[in-house]
C-alpha cells in the first residue's frame, strides 16, 4: 500500500516509522525544513511513552531533558504538592527530527485538498492536527488559544513542574523545566489573559526568549470529530480530538492513534470503532470542562462524571506520570 502522510508533528512522524516495510510512505509538510519545529511544553510520561518510541527504533530515554519529582499545583489561596511518578520533559523536536531522518519528506507543500500531489497513492493521512486540513471542518469544535516561551536564565524561580490553573477552568499557566537554566512558560486560556503574565515573567526573572510559539490547543473529543474519514483520507491525532481536554496533551494520545490506525490498516470501520472506545474517557471531561467554562456546573448532577474520570487518572497513574488523590482532584474541581 502506498501512503501519504500529511503533517510532520509527533503523529506524522511517528506513523511514517510505524508502518511495516511493506508500505511505501512519504511524508508532507506545509513549512520549508528550515523552518520547521515541533511545539508544546515537551511534558510526557517516561514510563509510558518509552514503549511506543521502541516501537519506533528509538530510545526514549536518550531525549530526556528533566525528570520531575513534584509538580505544585497553584490554586491561588493553596498550593497542593503532587508526587510525581515518572514526569519528565524531552527534547520533542529532536526525537521527531530523528524520526524523520532516511524518511521521505516533501518539504514547503502546501498541502489544502487531495489534489494532483496523491496521484497514486491509495490512502491518504491529516496528521495536520488542529488545521484538519483535508477532512471536512467541524461543526462544534473547541480550541483553546496558547502561547508559550522557551525561556533562559540564571535567575529561574523554579526547579521543578509548577501548573495554575485559570478560574472557571479556561485554561493554565504552567512552567517545565528543560534543565540548564531553560524552561518553557507558557499559558492557554480560553478568555486569552495570558499574554501580559508572560512577559511579566520574563522581565522579572531577566530571561532571554529563545523562541515563542502561538499554537490553538483542540480539546473537541474523537466522539465530536467525526467524519474521521473523506473518501481516501483519514485523520489520525488531533486532527480526530486526540487530545486530553483537562490537561491539552496531545503526545502520548497521538502515538496511541497512530498505533491504532496501524492494527487497522484496511479497515476504517474496525479503526473508527477503536478511536472511539479508546478516547470515549475525553468526551466525559470534555463534557466537565464545557460546563465550567459555560457557568453551569453543578457538583450533584456531575459527580458521577467526576468520579468515573478521578478513577480513569488514578487507573492510568503510569499514563499520566504523576499521583491522582481524591482530595487534590476534588479541590480542582470545584474551587476553581
Amino acid at each position: 500500500m502506498k501512503v501519504a502522510v500529511v503533517g510532520m508533528g509527533v503523529a506524522g512522524a511517528y506513523l511514517l516509522n510505524r508502518l511495516s516495510s511493506e508500505h511505501q510512505a512519504e511524508g508532507f509538510e506545509m513549512k520549508a525544513e528550515k523552518n520547521w519545529y515541533t511545539v508544546c511544553a515537551w511534558g510526557t510520561s517516561e514510563p509510558f511513552i518509552s514503549d511506543l518510541v521502541r516501537q519506533a527504533g528509538f530510545r526514549f530515554e536518550d531525549y530526556v531533558l528533566h525528570r520531575g519529582k513534584k509538580m505544585v499545583v497553584d490554586l491561588g489561596d493553596e498550593q497542593l504538592e503532587i508526587n510525581l511518578r515518572g514526569l519528565v520533559t524531552y527534547d520533542k523536536h529532536r526525537l521527531t527530527h530523528d524520526m524523520l531522518e532516511g524518511k521521505k519528506v516533501h518539504w514547503g507543500e502546501q498541502v489544502k485538498a487531495v489534489n494532483g500531489n496523491f496521484e497514486g497513492f491509495d490512502l491518504v493521512v491529516d496528521a495536520t492536527g488542529l488545521h484538519r486540513s483535508l477532512l471536512p471542518k467541524l461543526s462544534e469544535d473547541l480550541v483553546v488559544p496558547s502561547l508559550e516561551y522557551q525561556v533562559k536564565s540564571k535567575e529561574l524561580p523554579y526547579d521543578d513542574f509548577v501548573i495554575r490553573p485559570y478560574p472557571g477552568l479556561t485554561g493554565y499557566w504552567w512552567y517545565f523545566p528543560l534543565g540548564d537554566g531553560t524552561a518553557h512558560v507558557g499559558a492557554g486560556d480560553l478568555k486569552g489573559r495570558y499574554r501580559l503574565e508572560l512577559d511579566e515573567f520574563v522581565k522579572k526573572y531577566n530571561c532571554e526568549v529563545v523562541r515563542k510559539i502561538g499554537r490553538p490547543v483542540r480539546v473537541t473529543p474523537p466522539r465530536l470529530c467525526e467524519p474521521f474519514f473523506d473518501g481516501k483520507v483519514v485523520g489520525v491525532g488531533e486532527s480526530i480530538g486526540t487530545v486530553f481536554p483537562m490537561l491539552g496533551e496531545g503526545i502520548i494520545p497521538s502515538m496511541q492513534c497512530v498505533n491504532l490506525f496501524v492494527e487497522h490498516l484496511g479497515d476504517p470501520e474496525g479503526y473508527r470503532r477503536a478511536v472511539l472506545e479508546k478516547f470515549a474517557v475525553y468526551g466525559k471531561v470534555y463534557e466537565f470542562i464545557k460546563a465550567k467554562v459555560e457557568d453551569r456546573f453543578s457538583l450533584l448532577r456531575m459527580w458521577p462524571t467526576l468520579l468515573s474520570i478521578f478513577w480513569y487518572m488514578r487507573s492510568n497513574e503510569r499514563r499520566y506520570g504523576l499521583e491522582t488523590r481524591l482530595t487534590d482532584f476534588y479541590k480542582i474541581a470545584t474551587r476553581l
